[in-house]
């Protein structure tokens, strides 16, 4: 069954290519922690194109008990084309208002994955205006369905605002400067393509390294469109509460922000006090191995904290 909304997601060759490059990051390590037994209830809630899901349902066997999430709607109909004809649920939702249906539900699950990097679909596609060298418009919405897009604030917040997500966002030292750029160009004409912010960015990093100099500001700019940090936050008490008594909660994140918010819930739910919720697994991420870097330069990046719900809780 399948919970649909907006409008219909693009379709072209590209796409597809897309998406069958795309290899699901730590995925020796997501089995081991998550440790799927036959019988085990699933929840995935950033399914993306089915990677991870589909060898946890080798392993546990139980469609009529997976939900399948996620925001993108390219992604909701590969699924569906994944897992036709089997009695899995996919929600098209964020995380956070997947999880708060759930929760009003009275659902639990033994397993819950949650990956919370941007797929490489998003990255290639041109159209989705998320990649720095393409150009594309400056979009960045990774639900489609949503108003707010990266050429709304960078032509309508005020100078102050932009800098702040920069510098919130991006950890870009040169906020204040390149807000101040933004400004500036806009005044003349908007900013409506991904090449067009690039290059006013780079203005203010002259003699650039060999990584981009917009980099900080796009991923700052894609965390506030989707309001990336927020839906975390919100979020992972939730997830704990889904989880049944003995059971796996894995986190994939991307970036240190990221990180940090899964890491400070995991120790506010965990520890040796006698009202936690948690055993954490993780003393420390869990990260990609050199091989599987090579062969998936975008698990470099990926850092994986796991944590088991305690039974009497």
């Amino acid at each position: 069954m399948s919970t649909n909304k907006g409008t219909a997601p693009e379709s072209s060759d590209s796409q597809d290519q897309s998406i069958q490059l795309h290899v699901p990051v730590l995925m020796e390590h997501v089995l081991q922690y998550l440790k799927p037994q036959a019988g085990d209830s699933y929840l995935d809630l950033t399914a993306g194109y089915g990677g991870h899901a589909r060898k946890v349902l080798e392993q546990t066997n139980t469609p009529s008990d997976t939900v399948l999430v996620d925001r993108d709607s390219n992604a909701i109909v590969e699924l569906e084309k994944v897992f036709a004809g089997q009695p899995v649920h996919i929600m098209h939702s964020d995380f956070l208002g997947a999880s708060q249906t759930l929760e009003s539900d009275n659902r639990q699950f033994d397993l819950i994955l949650a990956d919370l990097g941007v797929s490489s679909p998003h990255l290639n596609q041109q159209a989705r205006g998320f990649a720095i060298a393409a150009d594309g418009p400056l979009d960045m919405r990774m639900d489609q369905t949503q108003e707010l897009t990266a050429a709304d604030i960078v032509n309508t917040y005020p100078t102050a605002d932009i800098a702040d997500i920069l510098k919130r966002y991006g950890e870009e030292p040169k906020a204040h400067s390149i807000a101040q750029r933004i400004a500036d160009y806009r005044k003349e004409q908007p900013i409506t393509s991904t090449t067009q912010l690039a290059a006013i960015v780079a203005k203010a990093w002259p003699g650039h390294s060999r990584v981009h100099p917009a980099t900080r500001s796009f991923q700052a700019l894609r965390i506030a469109v989707n309001d990336e940090l927020g839906l975390i936050e919100r979020s992972i008490p939730i997830w704990i509460k889904l989880l049944k008594p003995g059971g796996r909660l894995v986190v994939i994140s991307f970036h240190s922000l990221e990180d940090r918010l899964v890491k400070q819930a995991f120790v506010e739910a965990g520890g040796d006090r006698f009202d936690a919720t948690l055993q954490v697994l993780t003393k420390q991420p869990v990260m990609a191995d050199e091989s599987e870097i090579v062969s998936n330069p975008r698990a470099r990046s990926a850092k994986l904290r796991a944590a088991v719900k305690i039974k009497n809780r």
